[in-house]
């Protein structure tokens, strides 16, 4: 028998690596998702002593040309140089609230910058420290999958009661395609009211809603907000014919829920509230809405990232919590309470950062913020008009919302 190890030696092989492994190896770009991995220029070694003072001269040097944005998510490293703090659509505000400010760095993802574009001037500019920061929710509903959705439902015969609401972690197209389509964007503090609002489109038990791109957030709110049964929502999935679904089943639904999910969120478990119980007693379980249904019906409470943070300030000296949310900002919590004697922990046992967030490092930031001083624009991100007209119709929506 042939030796083919001995004929073949590994060494020799011309391997041609797959579109995919290059994606994964940050050696190419999909031109189809909203995220990108090029990073052009240099960035400064990560083991740089100096970078904390190299961002502080570059913002400096900037002066009011630039407003650094920093999310909840990232690092201490980068937070410590936003002028402000705050979940995605508020600091998308906050933004626009600066036309002074030329430059809008994003420290966060995509979708976020992709928000605060629509949302500033022409005359600003937004920019992203790394194009590869995406959302892995925000890459589960492509438009391509939408529009394909929304023939499925037009051949069922319900497209016309239908009213997209759409979670600010989406992509500009799909915000686009729920404006075109007299639908909203919601957050998830407000996702109730959005909801309400298009359940008043028209006749109630004849309207129905598809919720893109987070099915958790949809089903949490309809359910435990709303009263309506774990019946009253299906689970289109855009990778089965038809969304797997039945006209039947899409004509009984009232709620379509997108199979997207948070990969942060999704990871937490009733086990994992079972086991925070177990090893605390008296803690208090506190989760986000894009957690899954069953862990939201186990939690004490539940609300969205600034819900968390008010609920953490307003708590008692002495009380114990366990957070559903990404690491940065329960370590980031955990730390500015333990002198009121508030402890706070992780519900789940495995150690879960948001991996795009945590795209946006020192490096990174030094990087963007030296360019802009030397005066060359990086990684802006910029929506096209016509998308642009349509995400910002739906964003007016929910501005609008009592």
């Amino acid at each position: 028998m042939r030796d083919v190890t001995t004929a073949h030696p590994v060494q020799d092989l011309d391997v041609q690596p797959t579109p995919l492994a290059l994606l994964l190896l940050g050696r190419d770009a999909d031109p189809r998702s909203e995220r990108g991995v090029e990073c052009p220029g240099d960035l400064p070694s990560p083991s740089d002593p100096d970078l904390v003072e190299r961002a502080r001269a570059a913002k400096e040097k900037l002066g009011e040309k630039v407003f650094v944005l920093g999310h909840h998510y990232q690092r201490d490293e980068v937070i410590q140089f936003a002028d402000v703090t705050g979940d995605s659509f508020k600091l998308a505000r906050d933004a626009a609230a600066r036309p002074e400010a030329e430059y809008i760095v994003f420290c966060g993802v995509h979708f976020m910058a992709e928000s605060a574009d629509i949302l500033t001037s022409d005359d600003q500019k937004v920019v992203l420290p790394d194009l590869a920061a995406g959302c892995s929710m925000a890459d589960m509903a492509t438009a391509e999958q939408v529009a394909e959705c929304w023939d499925v439902l037009t051949e069922a015969g319900v497209a016309d009661q239908v009213v997209p609401v759409s979670y600010m972690n989406s992509s500009a197209d799909i915000k686009a395609f729920t404006g075109r389509h007299g639908g909203t964007i919601c957050t998830s503090s407000n996702a109730k009211r959005a909801l309400e609002w298009a359940f008043d489109q028209g006749e109630p038990s004849a309207v129905k809603v598809l919720f893109l791109p987070d099915q958790h957030l949809g089903r949490n709110t309809a359910v435990r907000d709303m009263g309506m049964t774990l019946e009253d929502c299906v689970l289109y999935n855009p990778h089965k014919p038809n969304g797997g679904l039945t006209a039947e089943e899409l004509r009984n639904a009232k709620m379509i829920l997108w199979r997207g999910h948070c990969s942060v969120h999704g990871r937490f478990s009733v086990e994992s509230v079972n086991d925070v119980r177990a090893r605390i007693p008296g803690v208090n379980v506190l989760v986000h809405p894009e957690c899954k249904h069953e862990v939201v019906a186990a939690a004490d409470y539940v609300g969205s990232t600034e819900y968390i943070i008010k609920a953490l300030e307003a708590a008692p000296a002495g009380s114990k919590w366990a957070i559903g949310t990404e690491l940065n900002l329960v370590r980031r919590l955990a730390n500015r309470f333990a002198a009121e004697d508030k402890e706070i922990v992780f519900l789940d046992k495995t150690v879960c950062f948001c991996s795009t967030m945590n795209r946006i490092d020192l490096p990174h930031l030094v990087w963007t913020l030296e360019s802009l001083a030397e005066g060359n624009l990086v990684n802006r991100i910029e929506v096209d008009p016509e998308t642009e007209k349509y995400a910002k119709l739906a964003l007016e929506r929910m501005l609008a919302l009592p």
